[in-house]
């Protein structure tokens, strides 16, 4: 019987002073190469694709109606507290099912910030699946670069950021239940987050 491998027992974000789990917490991993990895990584690459085409109704298919979709801001701190540089209680944005529903709608009929709209290249990579308690739930940890250009400007702005998934299957298929998005950078150069992650 294989043995559950072990992950870190401290984090480097806390949402609070006690140590918590950093980006994957599942103590049963998801082995690299099994059935249900390659198809949760098939589902990201699937994923990315359908935002970088702008076909946001394949997008809003993939996602799980209970969602919760966040990105809190991320600071740079120095000393004890180094480490807890993730603040939960302020966030870049915080939606739900219906909350994407409006953001997907505003941008297929006509959205001032993404008039012309974006061109962007999502490269997600180092992705960890674990298992959790509730059966046919994952919990996916994934890198993601975002490349973004606009109108006819020469220069390409990005943003590199840890994703932490819950990933549920439903019917055969996975559906995003749970998304934090953990920015790398604390001052972010793109002209507005009007794109999804």
């Amino acid at each position: 019987m294989q043995q559950p491998v072990k992950t870190l027992e401290r984090a480097t974000a806390a949402p609070d002073k006690s140590g918590v789990m950093r980006g994957l917490s599942s103590k049963i991993r998801v082995p690299v190469g099994s059935e249900v990895y390659n198809r949760v990584v098939e589902t990201l690459y699937d994923e990315a694709a359908s935002l970088d085409e702008r076909r946001f109704d394949d997008w809003v298919a993939m996602l799980s109606q209970d969602l919760v979709y966040t990105a809190p801001l991320r600071l740079t701190r120095t000393g004890p507290n180094r480490d807890r540089d993730v603040v939960r209680t302020t966030s870049h944005f915080d939606d739900t099912y219906a909350s994407i529903l409006q953001r997907t709608g505003r941008l297929t009929k006509s959205a001032w910030a993404e008039d012309p709209p974006s061109r962007t290249r999502r490269f997600v990579t180092n992705i960890r699946v674990g298992e959790r308690e509730a059966a046919g739930e994952y919990e996916v940890v994934s890198y993601l670069l975002v490349k973004r250009s606009r109108g006819e400007n020469p220069h390409t702005e990005e943003v590199s950021a840890e994703r932490r998934d819950v990933w549920r299957e439903v019917q055969g298929e996975y559906k995003l239940a749970r998304r934090e998005i953990i920015v790398d950078q604390s001052t972010i150069l793109m002209s507005n987050f009007a794109i999804f992650f």
